[in-house]
């Protein structure tokens, strides 16, 4: 069938009527659209109409988040002044001490242990010291710190120390007595004074020159600490 000239323009009439009332209808449902936020624990989403409303269980009401405090953090040593007066100390310690001997002389060369016992957290000890041994029993000269790592206790023999040889030759054991004296310290103990008796034990197995050797050290060390 064969469409008229009228009929095509009525056709487009038709279209382009239908056509205006679409964007009519569209910017009327735009324009009264609304939009809310919606949340439910941490999920959060939006909801548009004319009249929008949250699903059951939603709500437009933010939720509060709730923070978890934090641990407090361990604090460091402190390096504050120890409170002034006598401190009881009485610990053990056990480590090693190593030896050079020369014809005349041993040094320590090196000295560490670590303690325990009512020390005050001085767990770290580190010393040196030397001896020219004329016969089983000779003084001892010697220095040494007692640390925590941050404060720090200085002492030395007295001329009074000894060590003794268990046998004339070796290999033998060598007993320590004597004192250690206090000659100040760092952080909490900068300025201490006091004397600590020093009882201790530890192996030889040769005294030839230019023989060295690391052997096992035990050290028991008791008496007051004076702090300012």
């Amino acid at each position: 069938m064969r469409m008229t000239r009228k009929s095509k323009v009525a056709q487009a009439l038709v279209v382009f009527a239908t056509f205006a009332l679409v964007l009519a209808n569209s910017s009327s449902a735009n324009a009264a659209t609304k939009t809310i936020t919606c949340y439910k624990g941490t999920a959060v989403k939006k909801v548009s109409s004319a009249n929008p409303k949250c699903a059951v269980g939603w709500s437009t009401k933010k939720p509060v988040v709730k923070t978890t405090a934090k641990p407090a953090a361990t604090p460091a040593p402190s390096s504050a002044p120890a409170k002034a007066g006598a401190l009881a100390f009485s610990g053990t310690y056990k480590g090693t001490i190593a030896m050079l001997w020369s014809d005349s002389s041993v040094q320590a060369t090196a000295v560490t242990a670590t303690g325990s016992g009512n020390i005050f957290g001085l767990d770290q000890l580190t010393g040196s010291g030397s001896s020219a041994p004329a016969s089983q029993c000779d003084s001892i000269n010697g220095a040494g710190t007692i640390s925590d790592g941050t404060n720090t206790l200085k002492a030395n023999f007295d001329t009074a120390s000894k060590g003794c040889a268990k046998d004339a030759e070796a290999p033998t054991a060598v007993e320590i007595t004597g004192n250690a004296v206090i000659t100040g310290g760092t952080g909490k103990y900068a300025g201490a004074t006091g004397t600590l008796k020093v009882t201790g034990s530890f192996s030889i197995k040769s005294t030839a020159a230019g023989f060295k050797e690391s052997s096992p050290l035990t050290l028991t060390i008791a008496g007051n600490i004076t702090t300012k």
